[in-house]
């Protein structure tokens, strides 16, 4: 039987926020108030509390695969300009205001995530891993639970270069997976194409993330998108999944309130988030200002409707167990 950890349990409760604490603790037997504890971290659980609620989380959907690790996110679209890096950034920003360890991976050889977080980038990058296994990830902190892979223009020859690399795309996979347990969420900004980039992070990925425009070209695009998911999710990894699509620079306009409710219609079988990303000029200037959202302005509009997507993408994750 695989054995549960004090840290794999904290992150399934970390994940898993709608299970009641108390109702773990009754279950398993355990004095009151002892989880409690352990999520602020004042007290440690022993081995047999950990072997008396190993069967109970198990009915709650705990898996030791799924939790030993970070949940890896690619955030995707093949056209630029659809909030990618922005939601990368922020949504990224958002998990880890909730206590979440977040790396934030940038694979799109603009390297416009480094940019906008203001990040050098150093004498490794993304493409030295990619190209050396024996390279680790060259990671930095942003802030408090929130660090970052960066990259810049030199990561454009790496598509070719792993093109005639022996499993070219699954070098990345293989760097994630020796920083994974540090992490409770990984999100990769992938590069508005469906280049070997694109397939190495889908292949690297527990899951991927649609942003989108509500406007009939990005809602044309989406069927080309979904097509390709699905051939990578049959050829290279069966195990991915597809979180949903999150609107983005939204106007309140008629066209894109038509778009917004034809997407909803013609995909009904795909989480479609209720939180919304607005066209906001506080998302500009905290990019012009290299902040992250809620650095720059906590308590905007833009800073609320990351938080809220944060808050909806968690609990779609509670509702599939």
């Amino acid at each position: 039987m695989d054995m549960l950890t004090q840290d794999t349990l904290l992150k399934f409760l970390k994940r898993r926020s709608a299970i009641s604490i108390a109702t773990l603790e009754r279950e398993a037997q355990l004095p009151k108030n002892t989880l409690s504890g352990v999520l602020s971290g004042s007290r440690n659980l022993n081995e047999k509390h950990l072997l008396d609620l190993y069967p109970v989380v198990t009915k709650y959907g705990f898996s030791q695969e799924a939790f030993e690790k970070a949940r890896v996110i690619s955030i995707i679209n093949h056209k630029g300009g659809v909030g990618k890096t922005t939601t990368t950034a922020y949504l990224g920003e958002a998990l880890a205001n909730q206590g979440f360890k977040v790396l934030l991976i940038d694979i799109d050889p603009q390297g416009s995530l480094s940019e906008v977080l203001n990040i050098r980038v150093g004498e490794t990058q993304v493409f030295h891993s990619l190209l050396n296994l024996e390279v680790p990830l060259a990671i930095q902190n942003i802030q408090t639970n929130l660090d970052i892979a960066p990259s810049d223009i030199e990561l454009s020859s790496a598509e070719k270069e792993l093109s005639n690399k022996i499993g070219g795309e699954l070098r990345l996979k293989v760097a994630i997976n020796k920083i994974s347990k540090n992490y409770d969420f990984i999100l990769i900004d992938c590069p508005p194409s469906l280049n070997i980039l694109t397939i190495t992070a889908m292949q690297a990925s527990n899951s991927c993330l649609i942003t989108t425009l509500p406007e009939q070209l990005a809602y044309k695009g989406l069927v080309v998108l979904l097509e390709r998911i699905a051939e990578v999710r049959t050829l290279l990894n069966p195990a991915l999944e597809l979180d949903g699509i999150v609107f983005t620079m939204v106007k309140n306009n008629t066209i894109h309130r038509e778009y917004k409710e034809l997407i909803r219609q013609q995909f009904s079988n795909l989480k479609v988030f209720n939180s919304e990303i607005k066209h906001l000029i506080d998302f500009q200037k905290a990019m012009v200002e290299q902040l992250t959202i809620n650095v720059f302005s906590k308590n905007s509009e833009a800073a609320s409707s990351y938080k809220n997507l944060g808050a909806e993408y968690l609990q779609s994750l509670d509702n599939r167990n």
